[in-house]
């Protein structure tokens, strides 16, 4: 079971602070302009709320509705937008300078895969020890990654070196 919490944006009822408003009925006709006493009262009379929709115009426009029905459709529309959303996932190989060919034929194969998944890919190539010295071998790799993948990805960011790793930012192809 899920539950809608509903915040109040919209003034209701008496929390209304003008003397006269515009008023439009549940069906959506313009009634014209009424005191606040006598709008609340026809929304009363139909069981319904007075919303203040247009507090900057002169005077005030307010509409007779189910304000608890009209929140809980924006919080089903809110949700149903959220849903449509694609999180944009980053996904990072680690790889060392020294990397076997059947390795690097694997992790291209995975790395092809999420890019047609839509994630990003960053490839990481890690120095260890001494190979921190080389590093051209690591960049060798990843241009070797980026030529092998140039028919579905693109370059985001080039190969760039911080601290003991190397990266690269790769995205598909629009």
């Amino acid at each position: 079971m899920e539950v809608f919490y509903i915040k109040q944006e919209l003034p209701i009822n008496r929390q209304i602070r003008a003397k006269e408003v515009q008023l439009i009925g549940d069906n959506g006709e313009k009634l014209g302009v009424f005191t606040l006493e006598d709008a609340i009262e026809k929304a009363e009379s139909k069981d319904l709320d007075l919303v203040l929709v247009s507090p900057n115009v002169n005077p005030p426009v307010c509409k007779i509705m189910n304000y608890g029905k009209y929140k809980f459709e924006q919080a089903k529309k809110e949700k149903e937008a959220r849903k449509k959303q694609k999180v944009l996932e980053i996904k990072e190989i680690r790889i060392t300078p020294n990397i076997e060919q059947h390795d690097f034929n694997f992790k291209a194969k995975n790395i092809r895969k999420f890019l047609e998944d839509g994630n990003k890919v960053k490839i990481t190539v890690r120095f260890r020890g001494r190979e921190v010295n080389n590093v051209k071998a690591g960049e060798a790799v990843l241009n070797k990654f980026i030529e092998n993948l140039e028919e579905i990805a693109i370059v985001e960011k080039k190969p760039k070196l911080e601290g003991r790793n190397m990266f690269v930012m790769l995205a598909k192809k629009a």
